[in-house]
């Protein structure tokens, strides 16, 4: 960050990704004005058996509590550490959870002290209802988003004319936005409807 900073982006990455990759997914709205930070989920694991690939995860059901604890404090820790030199009203602050880190965000957004400007929610999937993991007035009613692909095979194995609706009643100022493509982060949708202003 530096002193023309204006947009600070705080993405968190999907179940099994890690941040180094992840944030890859971002540089065409990164700028001298914007600024993308990728926590990495605090579980690293790997992704097949005993060797190979690493991914992270934000939580599981093993305590799960904690946690939860534990990443809503992390998250914390960086967003104090990154804008701790400027400022809040001369930085607009984005939120962007993708898959698991939907649940993430909204759970950091709920327990924590950041307020955004616009929140993101990528392809995620809130079993028991989005209300189970943050309060309505927790979020920018301005602009949340739910972003997701029609052939997403994750979300296809629901019934997402009703799994939006349901999304809808619980949060009546959700934006919805639907793209060609699957379970990722499309940079070109991603540009297209939250670049610059």
């Amino acid at each position: 960050m530096n002193e023309r900073t204006r947009h600070v982006w705080f993405v968190l990455h999907g179940y099994g990704q890690l941040a180094e990759y992840f944030i890859r997914k971002f540089e065409k709205i990164s700028d001298d004005q914007t600024y993308i930070v990728a926590p990495e989920a605090l579980s690293r694991f790997y992704l097949d058996g005993h060797s190979g690939r690493v991914g992270a995860c934000w939580m599981t059901r093993e305590e799960r509590l904690s946690e939860i604890d534990d990443y809503v404090a992390y998250l914390e820790s960086i967003y104090k550490t990154v804008c701790q030199n400027h400022p809040p009203d001369t930085l607009q602050i984005t939120v962007l959870g993708f898959s698991q880190g939907t649940a993430t965000a909204c759970r950091w957004l709920d327990q924590g002290t950041l307020r955004c400007e616009r929140l993101i929610l990528w392809a995620g999937y809130f079993a028991n209802g989005i209300r189970e993991v943050v309060a309505p007035d927790r979020l920018p009613t301005q602009e949340t988003y739910f972003v997701y692909g029609n052939r997403d095979k994750f979300l296809n194995q629901l019934n997402p004319p009703e799994y939006l609706s349901q999304l809808k009643t619980d949060l009546p100022f959700l934006q919805v936005l639907e793209f060609d493509g699957g379970h990722t982060i499309d940079a070109e949708v991603l540009s297209a409807n939250f670049g610059k202003k």
